[in-house]
């Protein structure tokens, strides 16, 4: 075993966090930002990467990559110096659950959406995986790249919402909101399919593409993206900042009030 083998437990219901445990020499790769609280003992250092390079060059390719993949260029580890176990524990950074994957049960690789990984033994590699077929890249909502996460010990994603685990079997198809979509295994097929139909298209609301898993594999489906929920905000403030809300009654407070 390559990675680190750590302990954790998750906890909280919309608003998750997850505590790792370390035990002496152990340590955690984690997103800049997703700190929350760690105990005395344990030290933190930020790098380039994550942390499995070899040399200046590899370690200025992985930082590479992971500017790419929209995330931030450093890490942050985590390490238990001390003598006895200590525990660190990350948040995610909206409403949603955390994941916890452990790569050796998936065949060292899983693939997500680019901006869902929280935490990770050391020893996981964070890299990009290139969607093969251009239009899947074009109209796949989560773009042309997405996340890879390979090594055989504990990582941890997070999604938005409630999460759904199916498992497809040989040949079988599974048509999800391209937005939805957390994580698959690596023999999952992912592609994008039109909707179909002038109604659908123009009237349907559910955008012109939808991503179409194949398995055999593993997926893992959230209910409430991040980019709907902020969506729906911005409609909401944008009708609010126009007097828009109420429908009928609104515009007759406003002509009641001369405007």
């Amino acid at each position: 075993m390559n990675n680190h083998d750590i302990d954790y437990k998750i906890f909280g219901e919309e608003m998750q966090c997850v505590e790792i445990e370390l035990d002496p020499n152990e340590t955690v790769i984690s997103e800049p930002g997703s700190f929350l609280m760690m105990q005395q003992g344990i030290e933190m250092k930020t790098m380039f990467g994550d942390g499995n390079e070899k040399g200046v060059l590899g370690k200025l390719f992985s930082a590479g990559k992971r500017l790419l993949t929209g995330e931030n260029l450093f890490m942050t580890a985590y390490t238990n110096v001390s003598s006895g176990k200590k525990q660190v524990s990350f948040a995610a950074p909206y409403s949603g659950r955390i994941i916890a994957l452990d790569l050796s049960q998936y065949g060292g690789k899983i693939v997500c959406q680019k901006d869902s990984f929280l935490c990770a033994a050391k020893g996981v590699s964070v890299g990009i995986e290139f969607q093969k077929k251009l239009g899947t890249g074009l109209f796949g909502g989560e773009g042309f790249i997405m996340q890879k996460l390979e090594g055989d010990g504990l990582t941890f994603v997070h999604s938005g919402g409630y999460v759904i685990e199916k498992e497809l079997s040989v040949g079988e198809v599974l048509k999800v909101d391209t937005g939805c979509i957390v994580a698959f295994t690596k023999d999952v097929s992912y592609d994008v399919q039109f909707v179909g139909g002038i109604k659908n298209t123009l009237f349907g609301g559910e955008g012109l593409f939808f991503a179409q898993l194949s398995g055999p594999g593993k997926v893992w489906i959230q209910t409430l993206p991040i980019s709907r929920l902020a969506a729906r905000i911005l409609q909401f403030g944008t009708s609010k900042k126009n007097g828009e809300e109420g429908s009928l009654l609104g515009g007759i407070g406003r002509m009641i009030d001369g405007n």
